[in-house]
């Protein structure tokens, strides 16, 4: 089950929805004589008095407190409530409060037990991956439980997990381990097989797609010819590297997911961004256009070095180096990251509301601004960005990926409005009962 995320945030009003894939992996494992039905309250009423055995919740940080209201309301009625993903793996002891058992890391591993020790009465509280799932014993995603549902598209796909960087803000390597894994290129083709008899476009979940150079042009390179047009991650060096990145838009990729993440190096170094190169970021992004690919990039505002002024020059950078979209989320000491532990020592951490943790709200005091100017400038650069001047300026040219990346520019501008038109209507309490 997926919670859905609070009202008014971008996220959550973002008119484009896509399927939790690792709800997918985790009914891929379930044995065969268990019902699997996924619930998704990003596009459907809960409902809370259905005849089920068991509950399965992940969510991610911002999430956890609907997540925690949802486990309460089914286990008032009785039903066992087992919660795991990113969040409860980082914080066990606060999931537990309002679960029956606890999964601490990759799901995969011990889910099966999980559901053996439930049939025989013997339910633990915690359920701990104690190593790292072998990439190539990872069956494909169950996809028919996202049929009937009002997806965008299904074809979401993962092919490796782990990232060999270390990034202070970023909770991935927290999960997975820096141990970069891969799953067998042949089985990814496989796959890919399947999904281009629904959808010739596609998106790769992996938050780095190219980590391995050898596994990616290999991946590419049996691509080649399948006719997808398709989406990923990848740092912003993969420009450095022309083959590799020749290969990507030949395989038909047409946008990546690339963290800027700063302007200033010295905020860069702090962060542990050790591959990203500021004075060579206009050149790297139009290597990404000559190839076909277009990009999402990310921008983290608030970091010690970041002044009043960043806002400004973040938007005339994005606008000059002519980006096809583009978020900008604010600092966020996600539990388990290497920022909340030096946020926490420095004891500049000003919110635990988890609701707030969804990369649009300042929950830490900044240095080179105060909190009110941080929000404030993050509020207005997604306003500047995904104005209709900009998107012109950007988006509109003779570019494969326009396809792709038109719609989205829309498709933000419209959130951004929903969300500060609903924040603006919220009252000042929030809201904590289950909708019966």
């Amino acid at each position: 089950m997926a919670p859905g995320w609070p009202k008014g945030r971008l996220w959550g009003e973002l008119g484009f929805k896509f399927p939790s894939l690792s709800l997918a992996a985790i009914a891929a494992v379930t044995p065969g004589h268990w019902q699997v039905e996924l619930a998704d309250e990003n596009i459907e009423r809960i409902e809370f008095d259905r005849d089920v055995d068991l509950v399965a919740l992940t969510a991610m940080t911002p999430q956890a407190p609907r997540a925690y209201r949802i486990a309460d309301a089914f286990r008032k009625r009785g039903v066992p409530v087992v919660i795991g993903g990113f969040h409860a793996s980082n914080v066990p002891d606060e999931a537990l409060l309002h679960a029956d058992a606890v999964v601490i890391g990759e799901g995969e591993l011990v889910w099966p037990r999980l559901l053996a020790d439930f049939e025989k009465g013997a339910l633990e509280r915690t359920y701990r991956a104690e190593q790292h799932l072998d990439m190539g014993a990872l069956p494909p995603a169950r996809r028919e439980i996202f049929s009937g549902k009002n997806y965008l598209f299904t074809n979401t796909i993962q092919t490796t997990r782990g990232c060999p960087f270390d990034c202070e803000f970023c909770s991935v390597t927290a999960f997975y381990g820096r141990k970069y894994r891969k799953r067998p290129v042949d089985a990814v083709l496989r796959e890919l097989e399947t999904l281009r008899r629904k959808n010739s476009f596609a998106f790769f979940v992996d938050d780095n797609l190219v980590g391995d150079r050898r596994f990616a042009l290999e991946l590419f390179d049996g691509m080649r010819g399948m006719g997808f047009k398709w989406l990923s991650h990848a740092p912003i060096d993969l420009a450095r590297d022309r083959e590799l990145l020749r290969s990507a838009g030949e395989a038909g990729c047409v946008g990546m997911f690339v963290g800027f993440e700063s302007l200033n190096e010295k905020s860069l170094e702090a962060m542990g961004k050790v591959t990203n190169r500021a004075a060579s970021y206009l050149e790297d992004s139009q290597a990404f256009r000559d190839n076909g690919i277009g990009i999402l990039g990310s921008f983290v505002l608030g970091y010690d070095g970041d002044t009043p002024d960043i806002f400004g020059q973040v938007l005339s950078f994005c606008e000059q180096a002519k980006l096809e979209a583009a978020i900008f989320p604010i600092l966020t000491p996600y539990p388990g990251t290497a920022v909340r532990a030096r946020l926490e020592a420095e004891g500049r951490i000003v919110s635990n509301d988890w609701e707030d943790y969804d990369m649009g709200h300042v929950t830490f005091s900044p240095v080179g601004m105060s909190s009110e100017e941080l929000q404030a400038g993050h509020d207005w650069l997604n306003r500047s960005f995904y104005s209709f001047g900009s998107m012109f300026r950007r988006i509109f040219k003779a570019h494969r990926s326009v396809q792709v990346f038109a719609p989205m520019n829309f498709g933000f501008r419209s959130a951004i409005r929903r969300a500060e038109k609903t924040q603006g209507a919220l009252p000042s309490t929030r809201i904590t009962s289950i909708p019966e």
